[in-house]
């Protein structure tokens, strides 16, 4: 048996094992026999095929499956020990041809990763403490969403929702055959209603209106037909409204603007973490030059295929074709690849961090919330897949690591709307 290695890259390369029949040979013979005891052929006791038989009617087939035994073995004694494979090693060629052996493998090696001064990695924080004004704003909001709309004959006016039936129109303003919509709703109050708002405020029920809509050189004839003008009767700020949308936490309406609040705050804090999580893979991923396994990536590329299959109900479309699907995906596997490799180097970094009980327990009470279930059924999952209690541990440290390099980048603390105009800025470039 021999095992020779050819670099590729610096992080991909290509195996090649060898291996005669001698070197097979006792696995084949036991092979053999342990298949004599349970082959069963006309003429013959359960037990007592000859060998010679055995081999000759069923020996190919029982050598080709001891030799993918012999590889995996071979693979996993000989080849993960001396070179620690990262990704999905690819078999590229199998061949057992004159009672010789060569199979060619595809691995990758874990690149080498040199982390850059973090002290002098700049990065952007959201930082946003919610104001009283905003919580009135939001009880507001949540006395409208628990309110009724009424049909009224009124004109409509700015606060108005109208029920419409839309026609397309020619340019000689007459009817589009086939392009009509029935019962479409127009909230006056909404920003993108505002030439709806131009056109149809103060008209009522029955009312026909035709309208152009110009949208740069393009415009957009449409005859709308006024079937319901509809006013909104806020729900009233009494104890039961109070109960119902704190649940059960709030009493009065200062201890319900307490909730809203600290509901708000809970929720801009996680969207704080969340964008800075983002920002700091985003600036680190830049900031480092990582060479990505080709077997490393198209791991991750496939996990995007079946990411989306799920999406789909279990089942990708007729037509689709994973090959120029990956292809889009790959500036995005690129940068997860090499972020893998630097979060698994920020971990070897701060060699502190630890992991104990408690954290596994605030970790699942989270998981448990959002899913929507207990923490104990989260826990009796966990415990049923030990590997995926390996990934909970694995993103209970990348957290960590996050909370460490708070304290180790340069970061700059932007309020909600700075930080949003920033982004737009970012997004345009």
């Amino acid at each position: 048996m021999n095992i020779s290695v050819k670099e590729l890259t610096s992080v991909d390369k290509e195996l090649t094992l060898t291996a005669k029949r001698e070197d097979l040979q006792e696995s084949f013979e036991k092979a053999f026999k342990n298949y004599k005891g349970k082959i069963a052929l006309p003429g013959f006791r359960p037990g007592r095929v000859p060998l010679s038989l055995v081999k000759k009617r069923f020996g190919s087939e029982i050598e080709l499956e001891e030799i993918n035994k012999w590889i995996q073995t071979i693979f996993e004694n000989e080849i993960v020990p001396e070179h620690n494979p990262v990704g999905e090693t690819e078999m590229i060629n199998l061949t057992w041809e004159n009672d010789e052996l060569e199979v060619v493998f595809k691995i990758g090696a874990k690149p080498e990763v040199t982390l850059t001064d973090l002290s002098k990695v700049k990065v952007n924080k959201m930082v946003h403490d919610v104001t009283d004004e905003e919580v009135v704003e939001e009880l507001e909001r949540t006395l409208e969403r628990e309110g009724n709309w009424e049909d009224v004959t009124t004109k409509a006016t700015k606060d108005s929702k109208l029920v419409v039936d839309v026609v397309t129109l020619d340019e000689e303003g007459n009817p589009v055959e086939g392009e009509s919509d029935t019962d479409q709703v127009i909230d006056l109050r909404q920003d993108g209603a505002k030439d709806f708002l131009k056109e149809l405020k103060g008209k009522k029920t029955g009312d026909v209106v035709d309208m152009d809509l110009k949208d740069g050189d393009n415009s957009d004839r449409f005859r709308v037909t006024i079937k319901k003008v509809q006013t909104l009767h806020k729900a009233e700020l009494n104890e039961e409204f109070i109960a119902k949308n704190s649940n059960g936490e709030a009493k009065t309406e200062d201890e319900f603007k307490s909730f809203i609040k600290s509901g708000m705050q809970e929720y801009y804090d996680q969207s704080s973490a969340d964008l800075f999580k983002n920002e700091v893979v985003e600036v680190l991923v830049d900031a480092h030059e990582v060479e990505v396994p080709e077997v490393f990536l198209e791991q991750v590329l496939n996990s995007y295929v079946e990411q989306l299959k799920q999406q789909q109900g279990g089942k990708l479309p007729a037509n689709f074709d994973d090959v120029v699907y990956k292809e889009q995906m790959r500036e995005r596997g690129i940068r997860e690849a090499k972020w893998s490799f630097i979060s698994q180097k920020l971990q070897d970094t701060f060699d502190d961090i630890e992991i104990n009980a408690e954290d596994i327990d605030q970790f699942i009470s989270v998981e448990a919330a959002r899913f929507g279930a207990t923490a104990e059924q989260l826990k009796g999952y966990y415990a049923q897949n030990p590997g995926m209690l390996e990934q909970l541990r694995s993103s209970i440290r990348e957290n960590k690591v996050f909370d460490k390099l708070e304290e180790e980048l340069k970061i700059t603390e932007l309020d909600k709307e700075k930080y949003r105009k920033l982004q737009e800025k970012k997004t345009k470039k």
